[in-house]
This record gives structure tokens, sequence and C-alpha cells, in this order.
């Protein structure tokens, strides 16, 4: 299945594979039925910061938040912000509920989907922030064009992000890098990287926790990580 066609925001189809692993436990269940509708970002209509969360505060996206670390570590630090996360697979979607429950966390709205779906609807120049941490590689080159990060979705974070906003991306994988930066490239137009030498991509930002992923990566697998951190011109 091709991802965009035209390099058209429009047209981006899905970029995810499996949706669920592991059968739920009960408590994580309980959470998927009864805590994620009354935090669920709604299926139809415009989405904003007034209408999730009753005021203009601050608005951050994250695209595909994993278990939820980051995502709940961003909330809890900036409680007079508003986060949203998408995640289409179901296992870190009731992990992220967990830290949601766990944290009194009333500034998350999470979507159980696809993160395109949502942020199509988020009117232009709206967001503070939009995360993309450590996104599946699709390495193999017949599936480039399903990587988040290619000319259509990286055109539709620009259009969403406030002038001076910031787009953060993280990755453990060489080929999603070198594919990434090649990317925005063509985007220095709408971007500007916020970089002063090594440290800038190999350190990891204040204010950018390290999730167990990361952890995984660098440990178990020996894998660099590199951040990068973007400014919407």
């Amino acid at each position: 299945m091709s991802a965009f066609k035209d390099g058209d925001p429009t047209t981006l189809g899905r970029l995810y594979g499996r949706s669920q692993g592991k059968p739920l436990r009960g408590a994580q269940q309980d959470l998927i039925e009864n805590l994620l509708p009354q935090i669920a970002v709604p299926d139809e209509g415009e989405i904003t910061a007034e209408g999730l969360f009753g005021d203009a505060r601050p608005l951050h996206f994250e695209i595909g938040f994993g278990g939820g670390e980051h995502l709940a570590y961003r909330a809890d630090l900036l409680p007079d912000h508003g986060f949203i996360g998408a995640e289409p697979f179901v296992n870190g979607v009731a992990q992220a509920l967990t830290h949601v429950r766990d944290g009194g966390l009333a500034n998350v709205r999470l979507h159980a989907g696809d993160a395109l779906d949502v942020l199509r609807r988020i009117p232009d120049s709206s967001l503070t922030m939009l995360y993309l941490l450590h996104p599946d590689p699709w390495p193999k080159n017949k599936h480039a064009k399903r990587r988040m990060m290619n000319d259509g979705p990286v055109q539709m974070f620009a259009h969403k992000l406030k002038p001076g906003g910031e787009f953060r991306f993280g990755t453990d994988h060489p080929i999603y890098l070198r594919h990434a930066l090649m990317v925005m490239r063509r985007h220095t137009d709408q971007f500007e990287w916020q970089v002063e030498g090594r440290h800038s991509w190999d350190t990891r930002p204040s204010g950018w926790p390290e999730t167990r992923y990361e952890r995984k990566a660098r440990d178990v697998f020996g894998h660099e990580v590199w951040y990068f951190r973007f400014r919407r011109r």
C-alpha cells in the first residue's frame, strides 16, 4: 500500500503495522473500556485546545506514543498545557492509560488509532510542540513510503505547528536517520534545525525523558540514539 501520493498529505494511508500484541490483562481491559472513553479525542469535528480542555492552553501532539512514558512525563511537567497522544497499538494505549490514572493527568487526551486521522482535524498553526520519537523505521526500500518522515507528513507537521513551534524527532535506526534528514533538508523553508554541534543530536535535550524503548535500544542492542529539534519558521 502506498502511504501517500504525490506528497499530498490528504492522501496518506496507513503508516503502521500490527495493532495488538499480548492479550490485555483484566486491569488493562478495564482502563480501555472505562477510562479511555472519558479522555478519548472525539471521532469527528475540529480538534482544538478549547474543545478538549475548555481553554486556549498551548497544545502538544505526540505521534505513536508507545507506552506513554514520554507523553506522561511531559504532561506532568507542564500541567497547564494540553497533550494529545495517538497510538494504534492497543497494548501501548493501555500502558498510557495506566500512567494517566496513576499520575492524575487531567491534561491528556488519547486516540487509539492513526495519528494522521487526528492531525488532519487540528486547525493550522495550532500546535506548540509535536513529537515523533522512535517511529517504525520500515527499513526495506519497498516500504519507504510508509515512513512517517516523508514529504506529505512533514508538510502537514509544518502546517499544524505555530510559527516558532517545535518538532522533536528521535530514532535509533541509522537507515531511518539518513532518510529523515534527507526529507528535512527538503523542508528548510519551513523548519530550522536547532543545532550547535554534535552534542545537539547525540545528547538528550532537557525535558526529553529516556523511555524503556530507548534504554533497551542502547543498553541491550548497543544502538546509538539520535535527538533532533526543528523550529517552525
